[in-house]
């Protein structure tokens, strides 16, 4: 997995990148009670809005990390927004995206240095 300076994982499935929020996002945003998803299809530029989440602390957007389109988005997440502080590495992502050079993740963090950058 890679990560973002914004609390984002992105994770590479097939020609396919996943992308959902971090433990330390989930925890800082406290009970998550609605997520707003965008559109399969539509078409999205690093640092767009894409996502929003609304917590009982606070409303979060969520960035779109690279260039693509969105192909799929967790519907589960519209039913159970609560999914995002149960199991946010894994049932509680946002959307795919459909990128057209995979590379440009190299320029994202690993574990490691996002975990330097939590501290």
């Amino acid at each position: 997995m890679k990560y973002t300076e914004d609390h984002e994982w992105l994770r590479i499935e097939g020609d396919l990148v996943v992308v959902g929020i971090t433990e330390h996002a989930a925890e800082a945003l406290g009970d998550v009670v609605f997520v707003e998803l965008p559109e399969p299809g539509t078409q999205v530029a690093r640092g767009d809005e894409v996502c929003v989440i609304e917590s009982v602390k606070a409303a979060s957007d969520i960035l779109a990390p690279v260039d693509g389109e969105i192909v799929a988005v967790n519907e589960a997440l519209g039913d159970t927004p609560g999914l995002v502080n149960e199991d946010p590495l894994g049932k509680a992502w946002f959307f795919k995206m459909k990128l057209a050079d995979l590379t440009v993740l190299d320029g994202f963090m690993d574990e490691a240095a996002y975990k330097d950058l939590i501290g």
